[in-house]
Parts: structure tokens; C-alpha cells; sequence
């Protein structure tokens, strides 16, 4: 691979790489994420321990690592969409497995988003809607996660993307699936995690 491709796709593994659920608990609580609630270090898992104020933070930060190199792609080589799709593709494996975290990392719901919001706004949209009211109804962020990412390569077909985006968004919906296998057993179970988890956050925050 030469430089002109390298360079980007390695900046933007980083920028996905950056621990924002880590470097936000530490600032909210001193606590290391990864050792409360789930142990993931992702938006969710801040939301659950730490409250909404924490968690919103933590995904914004996750959203943008996705948006940012891909629009910063688009702005510089509007026309080399392999080296846009390149950039979105190494900011979601940043995150998922994170260089400063020992290549462990979130389930990279948050910063796809941040990468289809780049690339296909049209066809996110409607995912965004189906997540907001999944997690209404059945009180778990997951269920939200699981759905909205199961159903995006279909939105983004309907939406006519091109198929290299629609490629990639097969890609993510497969990887966001394969994170979430754990969810959907305790989902079979009865034993997930509900979102709004006052108590168990008060008692998490206890033993800091």
C-alpha cells in the first residue's frame, strides 16, 4: 500500500483508537471503565456506570472519531472514494480494537454511525429512528444496537448508495453483530442489561 493510502488509514485507526469511554471515566470518577459493568469500554457501558452526562460525552466522542475522517477525506479527495471508505473502515476497527487499550475496544455501534452520518445520511436516518425507538420500548441499548445495525444494509439499498458504501456497511453490520453475541445470549436469557440502572450505578461508584 502506498503512502497516499497508508498514511490516512493509519491516521484514522488512531483517531478511532483514541479510548474515549476510558479517558472519560477517569475524568468523571477515576474509575477504569473496563473494571464496571460490562468492562467494555464503549458509550453504553459509561451510560450504564457513570449516568447520561458521562455517556452522552463518551458518544459523541465515539461518533465523531468516525465522522471526522471520513469527512476529512472528502473534503481533500472527493473523488478517490476508495481512499473515503479506506479511512471509515480504519476508524471503525480503531475502535473496535484499540491500540491504546492492548487492541481491545467498544463494539463500534457509535463511531459507524459517525461514518455512514459522513457517508450515507439518507440511509442512516431511518436507523437512527428504528435504534431511538427500540431502546424506548424495550429498555435495553442493545436491542437498539443489534436492530438498527442488522437492518442498515438493507436501509442503505433502499436509499440507493453506492456499492462500495453498501459493501462496507454489510462489513460493519456483521462485525457490530459478531461484538454483540454475548448481548444476545443474555437477551435470550432474561439477564441483559437495562439501561436505565440507577441502583447498580450508585453501588459501582461506591467501591471507587
Amino acid at each position: 500500500m502506498s503512502a497516499y493510502y497508508f498514511l490516512p488509514a493509519a491516521a484514522s485507526y488512531f483517531l478511532g483508537s483514541l479510548p474515549s469511554g476510558y479517558l472519560v471515566g477517569l475524568a468523571a470518577s477515576g474509575i477504569d471503565i473496563r473494571e464496571r459493568g460490562s468492562g467494555n469500554p464503549g458509550a453504553a457501558n459509561v451510560f450504564h456506570v457513570l449516568g447520561a452526562g458521562p455517556g452522552l460525552a463518551t458518544l459523541l466522542a465515539d461518533v465523531l472519531k468516525g465522522f471526522l475522517p471520513v469527512y476529512a477525506a472528502q473534503q481533500f479527495v472527493p473523488g478517490d472514494e476508495r481512499l473515503i471508505l479506506l479511512c471509515g473502515g480504519a476508524a471503525i476497527c480503531g475502535h473496535t480494537w484499540m491500540f491504546f487499550l492492548g487492541f481491545n475496544g467498544g463494539k463500534a455501534v457509535a463511531t459507524t454511525t459517525g461514518v455512514f452520518l459522513a457517508l450515507a445520511p439518507t440511509a442512516m436516518a431511518p436507523i437512527l429512528a428504528i435504534f431511538s425507538l427500540s431502546v424506548w420500548i424495550s429498555g435495553h441499548i442493545s436491542v437498539g444496537s443489534i436492530l438498527g445495525s442488522a437492518l442498515f444494509p438493507i436501509s442503505a439499498i433502499l436509499m440507493e448508495a453506492p456499492a462500495p458504501t453498501t459493501g462496507l456497511a454489510f462489513f460493519s453490520c456483521v462485525l457490530i453483530l459478531i461484538r454483540h453475541i454475548p448481548n444476545i445470549e443474555r437477551l435470550r436469557s432474561g439477564s441483559e442489561e437495562d439501561y436505565d440502572r440507577d441502583s447498580d450505578r450508585d453501588s459501582d461508584l461506591e467501591k471507587t
